[in-house]
């Protein structure tokens, strides 16, 4: 590849539950290189924050030990979004909220009545601070000082390019993750941001493939890559991230399911008018500006809740004995979020008679009734192309066909996020040549027979 097509980028990948740093070889489509750690949330004080500077150490560590391995010709982020950093010249000036904490519900009452309307920002009102706007709200009534020093709100991919690079920006695909900071019909902030004062503080917006600079020079020595200009790519959301190989390679329509710790839809080509904010609907932003509907639920966290953390691949039989004995997991376990936010989570059986198969069987095909309900909520229409964790579950994406009766595709290889972070890193011409590979999944209509009662069950028994 010539120079101003990198092939190897870095990927800083921060998820809710875990953090990676990745080399990926746009070249063969795969990730060479992978650390993980886990996400920890410290308690306090003053709040349950993420810990940033371990994190920064963990992915300069990180770097430099896949320097040694593989050439870094740029490095690209791509975090979890509902996050953002207040930060002055001398560093953070508030820790970073961790979105699950319920502190921002000190000032619900008072936040409702200063956000703007779901038809500005397509966002819905979303529990404790899972609107970043709430999560500025709280901390500008609870820490006036400490906030007054911030000089920039930085979303979270923009906070580790600004420590990598020291160039401030903002970026749409986050602002445009339901925070309530963002209006997409405008491409431009929203009411919220200047009734509250926050204007100043949000920096010039910058497209995601922008670099915004080079990799400070002495982090650039402290991970072997003294001398080099190493670009840093201004970064993206991470489901937008697993959202952009698609683009780049299909027609309209067409939906994405990024699944990990959040299982969320996005249905390109569809329309906003189908966006229920009472049901977690909401419309994201992707990488070119443009609003996508999308749907969600805590899909990947609640089949942990529901398999105990132990989940081995269900068996033929395990899967015929839940459907034929009508064992069922009912919405919701992530109380607040996805199409049911206000059911308190259930199973018609007691978990613990079942089997570890029985009871994975039944969490998956939760999870993919679920996943059903986002994408014909969303207005989902053609092939629907299954990124992440749930893409290597055979059973899931089964039944997902089955229920849906629209073609699923498996994406193969590195997770969306990281793949999808590494383009950022191409130049525009190079950038359609490096869609995802995926493998069709055949349908079948034996199980689809079967399923069918089931899942009326199911919904009946909402």
């Amino acid at each position: 590849m010539t120079p101003s097509a990198p092939r190897h980028v870095a990927v800083i990948d921060v998820g809710k539950t875990n953090a990676k740093l990745v080399v990926h070889d746009l070249e063969t489509g795969r990730d060479v290189f992978e650390a993980r750690r886990a996400n920890a949330v410290l308690a306090g004080p003053p709040y349950p924050h993420f810990d940033a500077d371990g994190l920064f150490d963990f992915l300069l560590d990180s770097l430099a030990e896949a320097a040694t391995r593989h050439p870094v010709d740029a490095i690209s982020v791509t975090t979890h979004g509902a996050c953002a950093a207040l930060v002055a010249e001398d560093g953070l000036a508030l820790p970073i909220l961790d979105y699950e904490s319920d502190a921002p519900e000190e000032t619900r009452a008072s936040y409702d009545a200063a956000r703007p309307p779901f038809a500005e920002t397509f966002s819905p009102r979303l529990p404790n601070g899972l609107n970043v706007g709430a999560q500025l709200f709280w901390l500008q009534h609870r820490f006036p000082a400490e906030f007054a020093r911030a000089s920039h709100v930085l979303t979270y991919p923009q906070y580790w390019a600004w420590r990598l690079t020291g160039r401030a920006a903002s970026e749409a695909t986050s602002l445009g993750c339901h925070t309530d900071l963002w209006e997409p019909a405008a491409n431009a902030p929203s009411s919220l941001v200047a009734r509250q004062g926050w204007a100043d503080t949000l920096p010039p917006l910058a497209s995601a493939f922008e670099a915004l600079g080079v990799l400070k020079g002495d982090l650039a020595a402290r991970i072997g890559l003294a001398g080099r200009a190493i670009p840093v790519h201004c970064g993206i959301h991470d489901s937008n991230a697993s959202l952009l190989p698609h683009l780049l390679a299909r027609e309209a329509p067409f939906s994405v399911l990024s699944t990990g710790t959040w299982v969320i839809a996005f249905a390109a080509g569809g329309a906003l008018g189908r966006l229920d904010p009472g049901r977690d609907m909401l419309a994201n932003v992707d990488a070119f500006g443009r609003a996508v509907p999308s749907a969600r639920f805590m899909g990947g966290r609640e089949f942990d809740q529901l398999t105990g953390g132990t989940a081995p691949a269900p068996s033929e039989a395990d899967t015929e004995a839940v459907i034929a004995e009508g064992v069922m997991a009912l919405p919701s376990f992530a109380p607040g979020t996805g199409p049911y936010p206000d059911r308190r989570g259930a199973w018609t059986h007691d978990p613990a008679e079942l089997s570890h198969g029985e009871r994975t069987a039944a969490a998956t095909l939760y999870v993919a009734l679920m996943a059903a309900e986002v994408l014909d909520a969303a207005g989902a229409a053609g092939p629907s192309v299954v990124e992440g964790p749930f893409a290597a579950n055979v059973l899931f994406l089964r039944a997902l066909a089955t229920l849906t009766g629209r073609p699923v595709e498996a994406a193969q290889g590195s997770t969306g996020t990281s793949a999808g972070a590494a383009l950022l890193a191409l130049p525009p011409q190079a950038r359609g040549r490096h869609g995802h590979a995926t493998q069709a999944v055949a349908p079948d209509p034996a199980f689809a027979e079967r399923l069918r009662p089931y899942r009326e069950a199911w919904r009946a028994a909402l």
